[in-house]
């Protein structure tokens, strides 16, 4: 088996809870609509905003168009909305912390969009070598080329990385681009499938 040197996990769904439900909650609820119509108008521009093709402006001025909604909110909205519902999974922190004072290179790779960049490098995390957002890289999971910039940046070959994410089709990219991958369940089941990789992690966790 080849020795793993370096850890790449997703953000939304395994290192915080997955944001979309709550946010979706919380624009609707600020545009004054239902979650339902909001919902539709979103998903018809949020893939440009998440590529870095589309301004948060443009985003909100496109979706008021299909609502019907002629004020714009604050281009703070989304960033408000963010870390209203952020809601961290302090124990996939801890692993990453622990996996990186253990002498693995750690990453973030995510799909996600310029306003939550933003507030995640607000947090000011120290246990990632490097970071990967779609809105920067202009490129999504699961395209081949996502995967192979990340391996790039760690200087890792793809066959001593594993990737960690909790939506199967992010799984199959990177097992496509030669990547070792675990489909993210829980924290428990992720430390077995580290160890079965023969990961080990020699820091304390908490």
């Amino acid at each position: 088996m080849t020795d793993i040197k370096a850890i790449i996990l997703d953000w939304g769904g395994v290192l915080i809870d997955d944001p979309t439900p709550a946010m979706m909650a919380y624009f609707a609820n600020s545009l004054s609509v239902t979650a339902e119509n909001y919902i539709k108008a979103h998903r018809k521009f949020i893939a440009d905003l998440e590529n870095g093709d589309m301004t948060e402006n443009a985003f909100w001025k496109n979706v008021c168009a299909e609502l019907g909604i002629s004020k714009l909110p604050a281009l703070s909205l989304w960033m408000e909305g963010f870390k209203h519902v952020y809601s961290p999974k302090q124990d996939m922190f801890s692993l990453a912390r622990a996996l990186h004072r253990s002498g693995y290179k750690t990453a973030v790779l995510s799909n996600t969009e310029a306003p939550s960049v933003e507030y995640f490098r607000q947090q000011d995390y120290d246990m990632f070598d490097t970071v990967i957002f779609s809105c920067e890289e202009r490129m999504k999971k699961p395209e081949l080329r996502i995967y192979q910039t990340a391996a790039s940046r760690l200087a890792v070959p793809p066959e001593q990385i594993v990737f960690i994410d909790d939506r199967q089709e992010h799984i199959d990219g990177a097992k496509k681009a030669g990547l070792n991958a675990i489909l993210f369940e829980n924290y428990q089941q992720v430390i077995r499938a580290l160890s079965d990789l023969s990961v080990k992690v020699t820091a304390r966790l908490y």
